[in-house]
């Protein structure tokens, strides 16, 4: 089965994409007949002396390499079918288009139909006495070095031959100078790459497969599997460490990178298409830690996002580079190219890349969590703590189970946020003052806004505030007093959250329980309280059940169709655990 894209017609997807660019982009235009994308000023650089810069291969490795035209970086760029190389009749079209007295330089990744047609656009140039040469980019560290013809394949480092290269010809450099650069950066680049998922051409089905939980190393960005077959998906250091390693091996085949401490690199984390800005800063933080702590490098420029792509696919590359001379120079040169990127640039006016330790809060946490251990003493007390406890072993079993429902109808973190508020108190349990009501409620409140975190940790730590504040001076031995108290929470809900009863939210089942208790205990016996709570948390139960008929009106699940939500609302299933949680305590 062919997976989805947001195309109009498959065959027709490259030229659709090079329009939409190039209208998007004043400083770009398309050559006519040809996939050849140009600067719109291209035909000033030969009057100026400049050489022009020329790269290309298949499409759906974007932003590469159309995303790569403009001031500081490529002349043109030439494209092909998706994964295909461009035709050599194109190839010379861009030629022509860019012609300077000064010479074209053409970049190219090191695939055995990117070489020839490149190459024979080059003869074919050369014959009608134009000024050219060609470089060939291959920094490929996964296969080992066999002696094939086919050679090590071009990554995402080819990027940074573009960067040096395109700033070194705005700054009228020969092209014999550029060409012998070009030569140098692209022996001076390792590229290691992994994937989680394969991607399709459009109209196609998955290159290849992988299970859930596993991964490939030695990926490249054509959609073949990886070099090192599948394997069990590791935690991201695990992988960085390896990527690294394989990047800076000493085995034989594999020397293809040469590691010194001290020496001075540039990082390159490179999106393959499908994967979040989550996860890439999340590798990236595990490969410069790696690269300065354990290698003892200095990696004084990073760069990050989707440069070199595989259409969808989701994983990551790690490009290193070996500075030299004034390369950083040509690497900060400003550039118009939408694909590269910006790097924002530190307190002395550079870009060179520093490790900060984080600035200090003007407030300090709260000392709460420092404190010593308080043992709880009074019947209230002990009554109070075996609830929390309860409701923190209810809500963590249950994570699973509340990020399914939430999958319909929001971002399906429901049962991971309330988790996350769980753990933070269970660790810090044996530090609440729970012979103090009030305190106690207050210091969870805390744990639950600073951990909890999202809209959830808000409306409860809203929730157990008003509480608290509810709860001072009353007699907290009284079943009333907390009655009075869980109103006020939901009332301190409904005032800051937006949200009604009926809108399909945690109030439509928090409500009916609350109703049950200020109906009912105010009339009731000691004997009689158990029953009573045990009505509110089947009330609750109830009002559940009812939000599966329920038109969302508030939080995530109002901007969701109506259809999707045929399941109950997980905020209230979590109000429904949780009251029964502290039924099963008190029961006890």
């Amino acid at each position: 089965m062919s997976k989805k894209k947001l195309v109009n017609n498959p065959e027709q997807a490259v030229e659709d994409a090079l329009e939409g660019l190039v209208a998007a982009q004043p400083g770009l235009q398309l050559l006519a007949g040809h996939r050849v994308v140009l600067r719109a000023d291209a035909h000033t650089l030969a009057t100026e002396g400049k050489v022009t810069l020329l790269s290309g291969g298949g499409s759906g490795h974007e932003p590469a390499h159309a995303g790569y035209v403009g001031r500081g970086m490529l002349t043109a760029a030439v494209a092909g079918a998706v994964f295909a190389s461009p035709p050599p009749a194109s190839i010379l079209e861009a030629l022509k288009a860019i012609q300077s007295p000064a010479g074209t330089l053409m970049i190219v990744k090191n695939y055995t139909g990117d070489r020839l047609n490149f190459g024979i656009a080059l003869e074919r140039a050369k014959s009608q006495g134009m000024k050219v040469s060609m470089v060939i980019v291959g920094e490929d560290c996964a296969l080992p070095n066999t002696g094939k013809a086919a050679g090590r394949r071009g990554l995402c480092g080819t990027i940074l031959v573009h960067k040096i290269a395109g700033a070194m010809a705005e700054r009228k450099c020969s092209l014999d100078e550029i060409t012998a650069a070009a030569e140098d950066i692209a022996n001076s680049i390792g590229t290691m790459s992994v994937c989680l998922s394969p991607c399709s051409v459009p109209g196609g089905k998955p290159s290849f497969n992988l299970k859930e939980d596993e991964m490939a190393l030695g990926i490249g960005i054509h959609g073949e599997a990886g070099a090192e077959g599948a394997e069990k998906l590791q935690p991201a250091d695990v992988v960085v460490e390896r990527m690294l390693k394989r990047i800076s091996s000493e085995e034989p085949g594999y020397q293809y990178f040469k590691c010194t401490p001290g020496m001075e690199v540039a990082l390159v984390v490179n999106n393959l298409g499908g994967t979040s800005n989550l996860e890439l800063s999340i590798m990236a933080n595990g490969a410069i830690r790696y690269l300065v702590d354990r290698m003892q490098m200095k990696v004084t420029r990073v760069y990050m996002g989707s440069l070199m792509t595989s259409l969808e696919m989701a994983g990551v590359s790690l490009t290193l580079l070996k500075i030299k001379e004034n390369w950083t120079e040509y690497l900060d040169f400003p550039t118009a190219a939408v694909g590269w990127p910006n790097t924002s640039v530190g307190l002395h006016g550079d870009r060179v890349r520093v490790d900060k330790p984080p600035r200090p809060c003007k407030t300090s946490e709260t000392g709460k969590e420092c404190g010593q251990a308080k043992e709880a003493t009074t019947v209230v007390g002990l009554a109070m703590k075996r609830c929390v406890e309860k409701v923190c072993e209810v809500l963590i079993a249950n994570e699973g189970k509340l990020n399914d429902l939430d999958r319909g109808s929001g971002d399906a973190d429901c049962g991971s946020t309330l988790k996350a508020g769980a753990d933070a108190i269970q660790q810090r349990i044996s530090t609440v003052n729970w012979d103090n009501p009030q305190e106690a409620l207050l210091s969870i409140a805390d744990y639950v806004e600073n951990y909890m975190g999202g809209t959830s940790g808000a409306l409860y730590s809203l929730f157990l505030m008003a509480s608290a504040s509810e709860i001072s001076g009353s007699d907290t031995s009284e079943p009333l007093a907390w009655s009075r108290a869980l109103q006020e929470g939901m009332q301190a809900i409904v005032k800051y959250g937006g949200a009604k009863v009926g809108d399909r939210t945690m109030l439509d089942a928090l409500h009916p329980a609350v109703k049950v208790l200020t109906q009912e205990l105010p009339n009731c016996t000691r004997d009689q309280v158990l029953e009573i709570l045990k009505k509110a948390v089947q009330a609750a139960e109830v009002g559940v059940a009812d939000t599966t008929e329920m038109q969302a009106g508030a939080g995530r699940a109002c901007n969701v169709h109506p259809s999707q939500l045929d399941h109950p609302d997980p905020g209230a299933h979590a109000v429904a655990l949780w009251l029964g949680a502290v039924y099963e305590a008190l029961k006890q």
